[in-house]
């Protein structure tokens, strides 16, 4: 028979409460099970004293018989020390991939990055135009103006010599 060391919730809705028991593997979440060893709370603060009671000498017992205890249980027995040394060896899991985004969170990320670098691109052309245009207007507007002083100029002779 495979023993779990687990929790088992109980507490109304959205007020959780569990209880640190042994049962059998096979048996559900919050049905039969061996051994009450304690309690844990996760509505009091961290540092609370009352938020996770769990006998040591007991769990250490069970652990001896072969009862395996689960990630969140295993963590809780880590702090608790019988004859000088934590119950169980606990470390914590390396998942790399947990924090990746998701595929289309990946694709927006994608979008933004193209947009920017067409914004910016769009930037340096506008600032182009800009150098180009302070550059080459002057050179340009001087016989535009000279075109636009020399109209009025023939329109009052034409008009000299109609009159």
């Amino acid at each position: 028979m495979a023993l779990k060391i687990r929790l088992s919730r109980g507490g109304s809705k959205k007020r959780p409460f569990y209880r640190v028991v042994v049962a059998d593997a096979r048996a559900p979440r919050d049905g039969r099970y061996i051994e009450k060893l304690g309690t844990y709370n996760p509505r009091l603060p961290k540092d609370s004293e009352e938020r996770v009671n769990i006998d040591g000498e007991k769990a250490a017992e069970w652990i001896r018989k072969g009862a395996q205890p689960t990630e969140r249980v295993a963590r809780f027995l880590s702090q608790i020390e019988v004859d000088g040394k934590p119950i169980v060896e606990w470390k914590h899991g390396n998942n790399p991939n947990k924090g990746e985004p998701g595929t289309k969170a990946k694709e927006r990320i994608e979008e933004k990055a193209e947009k920017e670098a067409a914004r910016k691109e769009a930037e340096e052309e506008a600032k182009r135009a800009a150098e180009e245009a302070k550059n080459a207007p002057a050179e340009e507007e001087a016989p535009a103006e000279a075109e636009a002083e020399e109209a009025p100029a023939e329109e009052a002779a034409e008009e000299e010599k109609t009159s």
